[in-house]
């Protein structure tokens, strides 16, 4: 399911039209984005929690040429699903 389709979907289970959905899920995303940005963590308890996580820098291998180059550290975003998703 793409960005469409769950405004679809969450617009028809809520009745509310397709447009204040799409504001709303922009919304959502935007708030989000810019909470883990800042170094927040987000949690939604059942469904999961957004937050930050660092990568260490590392050697690596450019799969071209086979050449070992250095992969610089980087922040990255973790999502951690909740409980209701464990299988």
């Amino acid at each position: 399911m793409n960005k469409h389709g769950l405004i679809e979907a969450v617009a028809e289970k809520t009745g509310d039209s397709k447009a204040e959905t799409g504001a709303v899920i922009d919304a959502f995303i935007e708030t989000v984005t810019r909470a883990v940005s800042d170094g927040q963590t987000i949690q939604l308890i059942g469904f999961g929690s957004f937050s930050t996580g660092n990568r260490a820098a590392r050697k690596g291998r450019n799969p071209s040429t086979g050449e070992e180059m250095s992969i610089t550290a980087a922040k990255t975003v973790k999502f951690t699903v909740g409980k209701a998703w464990r299988i």
